[in-house]
């Protein structure tokens, strides 16, 4: 969520970064301005007649303890009507506060001034590219088509069980997902990352606190006997761990990784994007968290953004990074890097890795400080990223690393999978 003297300082600025995202509802932040103005004149009207009330109620103390019954008599009605004029007061302050509010979690972050210009993917930047493309034989064939052959995941039992978009991982499948979850989490502790298995059910207000709520309640599978949601990513628990906390400046950065089963409804439509393993329902992420010093903040996602490219290094598979241009972003971020992997049997990129510096938005929603060196309490920044989503991982090193025994699987996982091949 903005911070309302972000607004109040430079509307015309919010205005025009707002555009950067092309977020068109730019009359909102008039509203909000106008309802903050409100809300200060009914808070200074509420402090002026509780101030009058105090005063009030001092005196009668005072006059009772002189024996003047009448004057405090008189003050006492003054005091009932004074609270009889704070009562509307109070009731009016309240609605405004709750329909400023309701108008500011309308707003999606700010663009970082790095963010590229654009409306598209196609307007989005391709900082790099590193790995090697295969060259396949020639009677290659798609991931799909390979876990039917290896028998490895099967969708069609996944649809009986639940429905269409819940892959059934069997065998040598479930243990590549065991096999690549253990590693990258591993990769991740090593990296000084705490690991953390949250709980894969949240509630409104952890929800609300990293953006999921009221943008993306769509996307998520709800339980409204609880008002419980299923979370979309492990983002979403982990980040909620330090909600309404003031850490010390000595306990940052804060760095946090977590595996998890993720869980989206809008799957895509039907074709070869969404077919397989390219999108899917429910699926398995290892992802990072931090909470950093604001004065760190864009060096620390630099330094994410290395972790995340040198892992993918280790998989040995071709991929490239692309700053999302502001048309492209996610409603919560400030700047955000994709990391796409090469699918050689398909000939295209697919995502498996966003990584993303919010910068306050989520940690206002949050509350989550730190006390600086004066005692102040400041608000965090909070990072995150994929380190990574595995079905496209895996339709990836399946593609890509296919042969006339089987699939290779790359150095780095052997010991993990207990094996050099799928065959």
């Amino acid at each position: 969520m903005l911070q309302l003297q972000v607004l109040r300082q430079d509307p015309q600025a919010v205005k025009q970064k707002l555009a950067i995202k092309h977020f068109t509802d730019v009359q909102l932040v008039e509203e909000i301005i106008a309802l903050d103005d409100e809300r200060k004149k009914l808070q200074l009207e509420s402090d002026n007649t509780l101030a009058q009330i105090n005063a009030a109620s001092k005196e009668i103390g005072q006059l009772m303890s002189k024996g003047e019954k009448e004057e405090a008599g008189r003050k006492k009605r003054e005091v009932a009507s004074f609270k009889a004029l704070l009562q509307p007061i109070a009731g009016k302050l309240a609605e405004t506060e709750i329909e400023l509010n309701n108008k500011l979690v309308l707003l999606p972050n700010l663009p970082s001034e790095k963010v590229p210009p654009g409306k598209t993917p196609a307007d989005n930047v391709v900082v790099r590219e590193g790995g090697k493309k295969p060259e396949l034989l020639s009677e290659a064939v798609p991931h799909w088509e390979l876990i039917k052959k290896y028998d490895i995941v099967d969708f069609e039992t996944g649809a009986k069980i639940t429905g269409s978009g819940f892959p059934l991982y069997k065998g040598k499948g479930a243990k590549l997902q065991r096999a690549l979850m253990q590693y990258f989490l591993d990769y991740n502790t090593a990296a000084g990352y705490t690991e953390y298995l949250p709980p894969l059910m949240v509630n409104e207000a952890t929800a609300y606190g990293t953006g999921q709520l009221p943008d993306k309640e769509g996307q998520m599978y709800y339980m409204p006997a609880d008002n419980f949601y299923m979370i979309p990513t492990a983002e979403v628990p982990v980040t909620n761990i330090y909600r309404d906390e003031i850490l010390k400046e000595t306990d940052l950065p804060v760095k946090m990784t977590a595996f998890s089963p993720c869980f989206r409804r809008e799957a895509g439509s039907f074709g070869a994007d969404v077919r397989g393993l390219n999108r899917v329902h429910q699926f398995d992420k290892v992802e990072i968290v931090q909470l950093v010093h604001p004065d760190k903040s864009y060096e620390v996602l630099e330094e994410m953004v290395n972790h995340v490219e040198k892992l993918l290094n280790t998989l040995e598979l071709p991929y490239r990074i692309v700053k999302l241009c502001g048309g492209d972003m996610s409603f919560a971020s400030a700047l955000t890097y994709d990391f796409e992997v090469f699918s050689a049997a398909q000939q295209k990129w697919l995502e498996v890795s966003s990584v993303s510096d919010f910068e306050t938005f989520q940690t206002n929603r949050m509350k989550i400080r730190f006390k600086d060196a004066d005692g102040k309490s400041k608000l965090l920044h909070s990072l995150n990223g994929s380190s990574l989503a595995l079905p496209r991982i895996v339709a990836c090193l399946l593609e890509n690393n296919q042969s006339a025994a089987g699939i290779n699987l790359p150095a780095v996982l052997h010991t993990y999978f207990g094996d050099k091949i799928i065959n």
